[in-house]
């Protein structure tokens, strides 16, 4: 991919404005963004990045007092225990509130650093440094964070605005077939949502991306992620610019996660997130079919659309009733009553609340892995 292609800054607004900024080898970024005063740094990482970390930690100390944690890959993470690791860590360096967390990984590191950030003497600030497509698009842009319980997925959080986020691009080099597909879910999904030139511009390199080289991608591809990236990017920073606390309109950034949560928990989190929400898209669309909202061809694009990008389109028929057991206790859920997104067409998303448990068993028949119009689940 070329070096010399600029910078690219989209601007999160809202009660505590911050920018997301998207380009290659961006360090040199990150005391613009950490801000005046800030004295110390802790950079949380998972083990699988400890070397990258260091890089970071090290160019941190040449201004700060930088320290380093090492929280454990993925969803393991996200845990009370974790967090009350580096709780002790903070105390233990003797971090004020003008102090700052840096948090380089994935959608869980994210997460997590977020809620320790928001959480150590009420809040701190939090610099993301996403080295996944998903945590790039998703996790590290919004303010949500939040650990898991054994009953769900982010169930205790809190909302807590970054003060910046680094999109670099350079980190997707190396990163896995299997982990860029599943972040593609994500990217998939604005593009249903709110951008359908998202969708145009997967359709024509879905064999590219789902092959994935990394560094080895034809210059054209890296072009397209680019954009995929930035305009996914934009559509988020436009919804939480607006609803940071997800009152209304940033519902909408849930399509097929609903669902997606309920999968995630029954596979104790060994599915990736992008491959649940996948699933959970193609059953939202068939639930707007069958309650009258969204025409046919919509639904077969969900299934043409993912399905090209080799992400999971069904899942195990003889789990419905665990899943809905699992989506009654969804923080999206309002007392008994489910509360699902749906489209009335492409870019017009809305709002299906308690739906005819009839209506929810037929969407889920069309998704159950011995349907006719579905698809095997994939190795994501």
């Amino acid at each position: 991919m070329s070096e010399s292609a600029p910078t690219t800054t989209i601007r999160v607004e809202g009660d505590a404005p911050y920018d997301v900024v998207v380009g290659r080898h961006l360090l040199g970024e990150l005391p613009q963004l950490l801000g005046e005063g800030v004295r110390r740094v802790l950079v949380v990482h998972p083990a699988s990045l400890a070397a990258t970390a260091e890089t970071v930690r090290a160019d941190l100390a040449q201004t700060y007092e930088a320290f380093a944690a090492e929280v454990p890959d993925a969803e393991e993470s996200k845990t009370a225990q974790v967090a009350g690791f580096l709780w002790g860590v903070l105390g233990q360096a003797d971090f004020t509130r003008s102090d700052a967390i840096v948090a380089v990984g994935g959608g869980a590191t994210t997460d997590l650093a977020g809620f320790v950030a928001a959480t150590w003497l009420r809040g701190i600030k939090v610099v993301h440094v996403p080295t996944t497509l998903l945590a790039m698009v998703d996790a590290a842009v919004g303010g949500k964070t939040g650990i898991n319980t054994a009953e769900g997925k982010n169930l205790v959080g809190s909302f807590h605005p970054p003060a910046g986020v680094l999109c670099d691009l350079a980190a997707l080099e190396t990163l896995p077939r299997f982990d860029l597909v599943a972040g593609l879910a994500e990217v998939v999904k604005t593009g249903f949502i709110a951008d359908p030139e998202i969708l145009e511009i997967v359709r024509r390199n879905a064999p590219a991306l789902a092959a994935w080289a990394g560094a080895d991608a034809p210059e054209e591809v890296w072009a397209a992620l680019r954009e995929l990236v930035e305009r996914s990017v934009a559509v988020k920073a436009r919804v939480v610019g607006q609803d940071l606390k997800e009152s209304g309109l940033r519902e909408i950034l849930n399509y097929g996660h609903t669902l997606g949560h309920a999968i995630e928990l029954s596979e104790r989190y060994a599915w990736r997130h992008g491959a649940a929400v996948s699933v959970g898209m193609v059953f939202a669309a068939e639930l707007s079919r069958l309650a009258g909202r969204l025409d046919d061809a919509t639904v077969d694009a969900h299934r043409e659309i993912l399905g090209s990008l080799g992400l999971p389109l069904t899942y195990r028929g003889d789990r419905w009733d665990q899943l809905l057991s699992a989506m009654r206790r969804d923080k999206k859920s309002r007392g008994d009553m489910l509360r699902f997104v749906v489209l009335d067409r492409v870019g017009a998303p809305t709002r299906l609340e308690g739906p005819d448990p009839t209506l929810l068993v037929a969407a889920y028949a069309e998704i159950a892995q011995d349907a006719p119009t579905g698809r095997g689940p994939v190795a994501l």
